[in-house]
């Protein structure tokens, strides 16, 4: 076979791969468009749904489109929520919680990660250990705590308890091992001790993996809801998602009402994902790839 034959049937090979290439690369991309219209479609229903009149919102088959569109749902919910007194305790909780989580799980994954002690396996087993643990076998515990100490109906009742978290020390710990020795040693020639190593040289490069742990930590102080129904028993001392709530009657619902409500609480953790999730994606893809 000649040189020229043999150029040929390389050309005919890349031809082929190229066009089976761009046969995948269509197949993935509708796969990736249908998911992405399944999960936009319930917020265009929620949306469409403020502008219908509660009659129908209710009625049976739903139609799609409002027949006369209306902003009423939201003069309804700012009137029959303390939205901006609950609006004030879900930040204050979130802020604190988000503080406490990082600064605890930072310290800790640090520890399991960098430093050697006597049982160290033995007590981040446990630690990973808890992850397989449902949360709401630790309501009792927690809330005895809480009541003991005098904080119920306060902000710290809200966030103490979800600043220690499992998934947090696993994850911080996975960005610190993932950090090369070298940067840690360097530090101890300079005279460095844990303290300062830990601050002034793992920490910042362990800063989109917080970012991460910090969205998540947003999210699931954001949403709770079981947990603030126990300790706070008075309206104005209750986060949002508890006023939220507060509007599912027990013989009807508003719903226009309803997803106007939740539309507007969803703001906050919209922006704060929207701020960090350069460093949220950055971050989880970081992690954990280290055993």
């Amino acid at each position: 076979m000649t040189d020229q034959a043999l150029r040929s049937r390389r050309i005919d090979r890349a031809a082929t791969g190229s066009k089976a290439s761009r046969h995948g690369d269509w197949v993935i991309h509708l796969v990736l468009a249908a998911a992405a219209v399944v999960m936009v479609a319930p917020f265009v229903w929620q949306l469409l749904t403020i502008f219908k009149s509660n009659r129908e919102a209710s009625q049976v088959p739903p139609t799609l489109l409002p027949e006369d569109p209306t902003t009423g749902a939201f003069g309804t919910f700012f009137g029959s929520v303390p939205f901006w007194a609950q609006l004030t305790v879900s930040v204050s909780a979130l802020v604190l919680r988000v503080i406490g989580q990082l600064t605890v799980s930072a310290l800790a994954g640090y520890a399991f990660a960098r430093l050697r002690f006597p049982g160290r396996r033995l007590l981040f087993g446990l630690f990973i250990a808890m992850l397989m643990v449902p949360s709401q076998l630790f309501l009792i515990g927690q809330f005895g705590i809480i009541r003991d100490f005098g904080m119920l109906d306060s902000i710290p009742a809200l966030a103490i308890p979800g600043m220690f978290s499992a998934f947090g020390i696993f994850l911080m710990r996975q960005a610190f091992m993932s950090v090369p020795a070298g940067f840690e040693e360097a530090a101890r020639l300079d005279g460095a001790g844990p303290l300062r190593t830990f601050w002034y040289v793992m920490l910042p490069m362990a800063r989109p993996t917080m970012a991460a742990l910090a969205v998540l930590t947003s999210l699931y102080s954001w949403n709770d809801l079981l947990w603030p129904l126990i300790v706070t028993p008075r309206g104005d001392k209750r986060p949002l998602t508890v006023g939220l709530a507060g509007l599912q009657g027990q013989f009807g619902t508003d719903y226009p009402t309803l997803m106007a409500g939740a539309l507007v609480a969803s703001l906050p953790l919209i922006l704060i994902f929207l701020v960090l999730q350069r460093q949220f994606f950055s971050g989880i893809a970081s992690s954990g790839l280290k055993g």
